[in-house]
């Protein structure tokens, strides 16, 4: 590494990171370079000082920070009628859209309780659309909790197995339904035909598949109804920490606790 920084002064430190995972083949499981990961251990070894960087080129941003954007005019207009006749609706992952991206931002941001906040690692995004195009719902998958006694009771891997294959398991972070929207039975059939494809959505963006799916229900918000009725186990409520709280000192509301096996085999699958 430090031969090839002063082989090459004029390089960026993008450049050098591209380079190196090159070399090095190092690759996630879908076979993408790992040049981010590679960024980070050269910065580490940077501070370190047992490299020396160039200067950065440019500040750093935070991705996950919302963009500054005209106010988005929502079509409040109701629709209301059953599932049958609201016409075939659209189920598509839209992390890679960025437009899609942005306007599911803006529909959390407008219309869900807890807003906007992107979400951590992994993830996944699917919309749900009229024929016409017009938004009806989103959901968000992104990392699971690192810990929840409930759930991990429930699996019964040890805290090394968590450890090693917490990537299998995806939480459900936000899934919002626009005011608009007034179908009886909607929530359960959007959360049907988005978990019928989501093991192999996430193998297709990262290389490997998904053996349960978990969300928390704020109790004193909601009742978990339409879990309930798209076939999620309930499996008890959290202690009011955080879902990423690995040192339970984040205090928050009770939630109820639901999971989703994807494989008839999941606690193999995760307690190998």
């Amino acid at each position: 590494m430090r031969a090839l920084v002063s082989a090459n002064p004029g390089w960026s430190r993008r450049r050098l990171s591209e380079v190196l995972s090159a070399e090095w083949d190092w690759r996630n499981a879908a076979g993408r370079l790992k040049d981010m990961a590679t960024r980070t251990l050269l910065v580490k070894l940077d501070a370190q000082g047992l490299i020396a960087l160039p200067a950065r080129r440019r500040i750093a941003s935070n991705r996950m920070a919302p963009r500054p954007r005209p106010p988005r005019l929502w079509d409040q207009t109701a629709l209301t009628g059953p599932l049958h006749e609201v016409g075939p609706l659209a189920v598509d992952e839209v992390s890679g859209d960025r437009g899609a991206r942005e306007e599911v931002a803006d529909a959390l941001a407008a219309f869900h309780y807890l807003g906007s906040r992107g979400t951590v690692g992994e993830n996944l995004h699917y919309t749900v659309r009229t024929p016409a195009g017009r938004l009806l719902a989103c959901l968000l998958f992104g990392s699971a909790a690192w810990t929840c006694r409930t759930r991990d009771d429930f699996i019964g891997w040890t805290r090394e197995q968590r450890a090693v294959r917490l990537s299998l398991l995806t939480g459900n972070v936000r899934f919002l339904i626009l005011p608009y929207a007034r179908v009886p039975h909607l929530a359960s059939w959007i959360l049907g035909r988005v978990l019928r494809r989501l093991s192999h959505d996430w193998q297709q963006k990262y290389g490997h598949p998904i053996a349960l799916v978990e969300t928390f229900v704020e109790r004193d918000r909601f009742t978990g109804t339409s879990y309930v009725a798209a076939n999620w186990i309930r499996l008890g409520a959290t202690t009011g920490r955080s879902r990423q709280d690995r040192y339970t000192t984040l205090s928050v509301p009770v939630k109820d606790v639901y999971v989703y096996p994807l494989q008839r085999d999941f606690r193999a699958a995760l307690c190998a």
